[in-house]
């Protein structure tokens, strides 16, 4: 087909195209700022909490004091998961399928238990994604036991989330510092406006599909290396560079090589992510109270910045700043989860963001169905298989 004046402009990865009005998130990616529900980033993850960040996400209001407490014992209430999706998680282990497959599957699984699985009103919708923002973190910590040989960890509903999960996941109460290291993790990944894994859960969703589904289309989407997998390759980039001293050359040698510096840049942030901003703060203390391997990432980090933002700028790429992927690592490592969980955990945390964007695209409904446009051939003749 020949190129014509009515060709239309192809958005390719839909760049620069809305598919919908939203107040869940705001990012302002030149003037480095992230809000929820109009709340600046950097508020919420001093003074407020994962469970109170849900409940704004999905009653675009913070709580008063009694209803949370009905919020929270909902959500601790919901925590266990059926022994069925147990034992489909020790067969998928066994047969060392990657975490984020099996909490894919597990979820989907997950869906054949929930009571209300085929109701689709908005407050039917608002329980079951209580009940999988309870239950993805208890998956999560079972995949961990469970490829460790360990017995998974019954959850305990006296535990705030992110305490509860590091629970779970180690068989210990954590300090009040480790859980709020997790707590921050989990409010800093929330919500993200349009991100790819989103986008395909509003796609599903847009079908009428069912909540579970949309959840499953978005971990499916975030196992993807361009979206979910950045902090796991940070990590083994500075495990790589192995020594503060090891930075330049290694820079220098990557940018040859054309090689890409992971944790930099973003799609819609060309300042530096506010979010990085506060992890890095967060690792300067872990670096400081922890000392061995998380201060010694943190150092290679922060040389690694300098380093790299340094040679980018001398391109004119003042564009490419840290994003969260780039200080994650430093926390995960203290925290003692493997980088192997880092974006099934990712995942966990994002679980909020996916159901409270379904949530809310549902509301006013319209499937999601783009063109493409035909650039082949028309009207071949058909020639039968022995005269090819």
């Amino acid at each position: 087909m020949s190129s014509s004046p009515s060709r239309p402009q192809i958005a390719k990865g839909l760049e620069g195209i809305y598919v919908m009005e939203t107040r869940l998130s705001y990012i302002d990616g030149i003037n480095s700022r992230l809000y929820y529900l109009g709340y600046r980033i950097e508020d919420l993850a001093v003074f407020s909490s994962y469970e109170e960040v849900a409940f704004l996400l999905y009653f675009y209001r913070l709580p008063k004091k009694e209803e949370f407490e009905l919020f929270k014992g909902f959500l601790y209430e919901s925590r266990a998961i059926p022994g069925d999706v147990i034992e489909l998680i020790r067969k998928m282990v066994s047969r060392k399928a990657h975490p984020m497959d099996i909490l894919r599957t597990a979820v989907s699984y997950l869906a054949t238990f929930d009571p209300e699985l085929g109701v689709g009103d908005r407050e039917a919708n608002i329980r079951k994604a209580i009940r999988l923002l309870a239950r993805v973190p208890t998956i999560v910590a079972t995949i961990y036991r469970l490829s460790r040989g360990l017995d998974p960890i019954e959850p305990r509903e006296d535990l705030r989330h992110a305490e509860n999960f590091l629970y779970m996941m180690h068989g210990k109460i954590p300090t009040e510092f480790e859980t709020k290291v997790m707590d921050t993790i989990f409010i800093l990944h929330a919500e993200h406006g349009m991100n790819a894994s989103s986008f395909a859960s509003i796609v599903t969703a847009s079908t009428l599909s069912d909540i579970y589904s949309a959840v499953v289309s978005g971990i499916a989407t975030l196992k993807g290396p361009l979206h979910g997998g950045a902090a796991e390759a940070a990590y083994y980039q500075f495990k790589e560079i192995g020594d503060p001293e090891n930075v330049e050359p290694w820079v220098k040698e990557a940018l040859k090589t054309k090689r890409r510096i992971m944790g930099m840049g973003h799609r819609v942030y060309k300042s530096y992510d506010p979010r990085a901003k506060i992890m890095k703060e967060l690792d300067a203390e872990i670096a400081s109270k922890y000392g061995g391997e998380p201060e010694k990432l943190y150092k290679i980090a922060v040389k690694l910045e300098e380093i790299a933002l340094r040679e980018f700028a001398a391109m004119g790429r003042t564009d490419i700043q840290p994003n969260i992927d780039f200080y994650t690592p430093i926390a995960y490592t203290a925290l003692k989860i493997v980088p192997e969980l880092f974006t099934a955990v990712f995942a966990a945390s994002r679980t909020v963001g996916w159901t409270a964007k379904v949530i809310e695209y549902t509301t006013d409904n319209r499937l999601i169905r783009p063109l493409d446009y035909y650039v082949g051939e028309l009207d071949k003749k058909y020639i039968p298989i022995n005269e090819r």
